[in-house]
């Protein structure tokens, strides 16, 4: 069974135990050097004093008789003579309740003799102690801190995430709002930035979609309403032959004209359905080449120069070829519809900002840059088509995280610019 639990409080329980396990351990660590320190110091203290006990009694001819135990408070020197003792030795023991530290210092190595040095060390323990109580004291006081420390960071840090899942719950299509990157850290503008696009294209989505099927309708609509009409007009009376056969042509025309709105309507399923297509590595130069090299065919139909121009030898990304297949079509497709005979179209590719630039410029009539003329229906000029090309090649834009535009040309010739502006990524090679 899965518990779900909360990232503020599992955040703030490993912040503590991985803080307290660190304190603690400082703390044992500084305790163990502290009393390793005052250790080293008393054993340096006995060996000096051994040392000075030594010279002297040597200077002064030492003799068994003569040398007298020395007593000097917490401090007790000897002779005496160990068989089993070749070198400096320290010696830690308890007597009843006192601690001492011995030292045993060859003074005469042929009769196994040894200067005894033996320090009481009961007040270095009591210092020692007081040490421990107060690392202890810090350590407690250090955990509380960490444990309040812990519970202001997590609220900190995750008070972005909470805001943003705050506004994400309270989002649905009919509302979908931008999130302000003001006020938040600096590391959450990259997801905010990608939160915003995301909410665009859905409001997009869903507003082209609503336009798709209240278009959708209204363009199947009326062709069945003038069928309709023509076909009870003809029957009122009795009519010639050619009266019949010109209401069925036209009859057979709308029902075309309709098939042509239910393609297009089909292309948008097949068009989200390549949205799913498996990215590959692809040279953009040699995929032109061979799209441009096809589209030759239908230019040729029209009597239209088509021409493909670029300086580069290869421009090699990821991507998913369906996708660019459907707007580099739509752009060709387009420029050849409103060309005239006679005339040409330029097909340009070239690298700006590590990106890929592509342009269809034709010789057509142009647009009103004042239409979105990439929103479902919208048509340009009197040429017959369902309005849905555009609308297609935007969502496949989208989906590759591409741009597309179109303007009238700058130039003296009528025509217009359509432009495709790939996205570079970390895997794009020139």
């Amino acid at each position: 069974m899965i518990y779900s639990k909360s990232i503020y409080k599992q955040f703030h329980q490993k912040l503590i135990f991985a803080t307290s396990i660190f304190i603690v351990t400082l703390s044992f660590i500084f305790y163990g050097y502290t009393k390793a320190t005052i250790y080293e110091d008393i054993k340096d203290g006995l060996l000096q004093d051994a040392k000075l006990i030594y010279k002297v009694s040597k200077e002064s001819k030492f003799q068994d008789a003569t040398f007298n135990v020395i007593t000097l408070g917490d401090v007790n020197v000897d002779i005496v003579a160990l068989e089993d003792v070749n070198d400096i030795k320290y010696i830690n023991f308890r007597q009843n309740d006192d601690y001492y530290v011995q030292l045993l210092y060859p003074f005469d190595i042929q009769e196994k003799k040894f200067i005894k040095i033996t320090k009481n060390i009961n007040s270095s323990r009591k210092m020692l102690s007081k040490i421990f109580n107060n690392i202890l004291l810090l350590s407690l006081g250090g955990l509380i801190m960490v444990i309040l420390y812990a519970f202001t960071v997590s609220k900190t840090l995750l008070k972005p995430i909470i805001q943003i899942t705050e506004k994400l719950s309270n989002m649905n299509e009919n509302f979908l709002t931008q999130i302000d990157k003001n006020t938040l850290p600096i590391e959450f503008h990259p997801l905010a930035n990608s939160i915003n696009t995301l909410t665009n294209k859905i409001q997009n989505f869903v507003k082209f979609k609503k336009e798709l099927f209240i278009g959708a309708a209204h363009e199947l609509k009326t062709p069945l309403a003038v069928m309709k009409l023509k076909n009870e007009v003809t029957l009122m009376k009795k009519r010639e032959c050619t009266k019949y056969e010109e209401t069925l042509k036209l009859t057979i025309a709308q029902i075309n004209e309709m098939n042509k709105m239910i393609t297009s309507i089909l292309d948008i399923g097949r068009a989200e359905g390549a949205q799913f297509e498996k990215p590959v590595e692809l040279d953009i130069v040699n995929f032109l080449n061979s799209k441009i090299n096809d589209y030759k065919l239908l230019s040729e139909q029209k009597d239209v120069a088509l021409h493909f121009n670029t300086k580069l030898k290869s421009f090699i990304t990821i991507i998913q070829p369906t996708l660019l297949t459907h707007i580099i079509q739509n752009f060709v497709q387009n420029a050849i519809k409103f060309t005239p005979k006679g005339n040409n179209i330029q097909v340009n590719l070239y690298k700006s900002q590590g990106t890929a630039v592509i342009e269809v410029i034709d010789e057509g009539i142009g647009i009103d840059e004042n239409l979105d003329l990439f929103a479902p229906f919208k048509r340009v000029g009197a040429e017959s088509g369902a309005g849905l090309g555009l609308f297609l090649a935007k969502n496949a834009a989208d989906t590759l995280g591409a741009t597309i535009s179109l303007k009238n040309r700058p130039d003296d010739k009528k025509g217009t610019i359509a432009t495709l502006i790939l996205s570079s990524n970390p895997t794009c090679k020139i």
